[in-house]
C-alpha cells in the first residue's frame, strides 16, 4: 500500500468520526430542548402513577400511556386542557345527572356566553326629600272653656341625600346613601291650648271633641283651632229653583254662587262664612262641611236650609233635625 492510499484511508475515518460526533451532538441538543415533565395520574379506582413526559395536553399524556377514558368517566382538567400547575391528572366516575349536565356545559357556545353577559352600571344620585315637621302643644293658664288655637303653622323640612345606585339592565338592584345635608330646616306646628269664655246661647253647648283636627278637607283645616258650638237645626233643603228661591241664578246673599254639598243658608244670628259640620253628612262628597253663604225669608237662628243641586233631591230629604257643630270666627 502506498503513501497515496494511506493517507486517503485516512481522511476517511477523520469523516467519520467527525460525522459519529456531529450525531451524537444532535441527538445532546434535541433532548435538552425536550422539557420532561413529571405527571402525576390519579385513576378512578384510586390507583396513582407518576410518569415522565415531554408532552403538555391532557389527551396526549393520556394516550401515551395508554389510558383510556371510559364514557361513566371524567377527567379534570379536561382532555383537551393543557397540563396544569400542579402537574395532576384525575380521572373520577360520574354519576348520570354530572354527565348531563357535564354535557349541557359542553354544548354552550361563546355566542350564549356573551348573550348571557349582563354589565352593571354605577351611577351617583341627589335626591331631595321632604323633613316632616312635628306638633308641639302649649298650655296657656287662665279660666273658662280651653280651645286649640294654631299659633304657628307647620312647614315640611328638605334634605338632600346623595345615593351610589347600581343598576342591572336599567333595574335598580343595590342603593347605597353616601352623604345627606339640610337645605331647609322643619317650621314645627304650634298649638296653643288657652282659654276663651264662652256664653251658651239656648239648647246650644261646648263641644268636647273638634271633629276638625280629625278631618282632612279645606274647612276643617281652617277651623282646626276654634272650638265649636254643637246644636239642634231643624233642617231642610232647597235649589235654585224659582219655587225654593223665587230666582234662578243661584246668586246667595254673599255674591257667590251657590254649590251642593257646601252652601247653608243660616239666620242672621249666624255671620256669613261661618262654618258648620253636620255629622250626618259624613258621607257626602264635602265630608259634612259646609259655609253659610245665604239667608232666607224662613230662615231663623233656629233653622238651616241645606243647597242641593236638584229640586227633587231637595223634596226627598224633606225636613230633619240634625246635630250641627258651629264654628263662629
Amino acid at each position: 500500500m502506498n503513501k497515496t492510499d494511506k493517507a486517503s484511508i485516512s481522511v476517511r475515518k477523520i469523516l467519520c468520526i467527525c460525522l459519529i460526533l456531529i450525531f451524537i451532538m444532535g441527538i445532546g441538543v434535541m433532548a435538552t430542548n425536550t422539557k420532561l415533565t413529571n405527571v402525576k395520574i390519579i385513576l378512578s379506582n384510586s390507583y396513582e402513577m407518576t410518569v415522565l413526559t415531554s408532552k403538555t395536553k391532557v389527551a396526549d399524556i393520556l394516550e401515551q400511556n395508554h389510558i383510556t377514558i371510559l364514557e361513566d368517566e371524567v377527567v379534570i382538567p379536561d382532555m383537551n386542557s393543557e397540563i396544569t400547575a400542579n402537574r395532576t391528572i384525575k380521572i373520577s366516575k360520574i354519576d348520570n345527572q354530572e354527565q348531563e349536565i357535564a354535557e349541557k356545559e359542553e354544548t354552550i357556545t361563546t355566542e350564549q356566553i356573551l348573550e348571557s353577559y349582563v354589565s352593571v352600571v354605577e351611577k351617583i344620585v341627589v335626591e331631595q326629600v321632604e323633613i316632616p315637621y312635628e306638633t308641639i302643644t302649649k298650655e296657656a293658664t287662665g279660666e273658662g272653656i280651653k280651645q286649640n288655637k294654631v299659633v304657628q303653622n307647620g312647614i315640611n323640612g328638605i334634605k338632600e341625600i346623595t345615593y351610589k345606585v347600581r343598576y342591572q339592565n336599567d333595574i335598580e338592584i343595590e342603593k347605597a346613601e353616601i352623604s345627606a345635608k339640610i337645605i331647609k330646616e322643619p317650621v314645627n306646628k304650634i298649638v296653643e291650648v288657652r282659654t276663651m269664655q264662652v256664653t251658651s246661647r239656648g239648647g246650644e253647648r261646648i263641644a268636647t271633641t273638634n271633629p276638625a283636627l280629625t278631618a282632612s278637607t279645606k274647612l276643617a283645616k281652617k277651623v282646626e283651632g276654634i272650638t265649636p258650638i254643637v246644636k239642634n237645626f231643624n233642617t231642610s233643603a232647597y235649589c235654585s229653583c224659582s219655587k225654593c228661591c223665587g230666582k234662578t241664578n243661584g246668586i246667595t246673599a254673599s255674591g257667590s254662587k251657590a254649590t251642593s254639598w257646601y252652601t247653608i243658608a243660616a239666620g242672621k244670628g249666624y255671620k256669613l262664612g261661618t262654618v258648620i259640620y253636620i255629622p250626618a253628612f259624613a258621607n257626602k262628597p264635602n265630608g259634612g262641611w259646609f259655609v253659610v253663604q245665604d239667608r232666607g225669608g224662613a230662615i231663623s237662628n233656629s233653622k238651616i236650609d241645606v243647597y242641593m243641586g236638584s229640586h227633587s233631591e231637595a223634596l226627598q230629604f224633606g225636613r230633619k233635625t240634625l246635630e250641627c257643630y258651629v264654628y263662629e270666627f
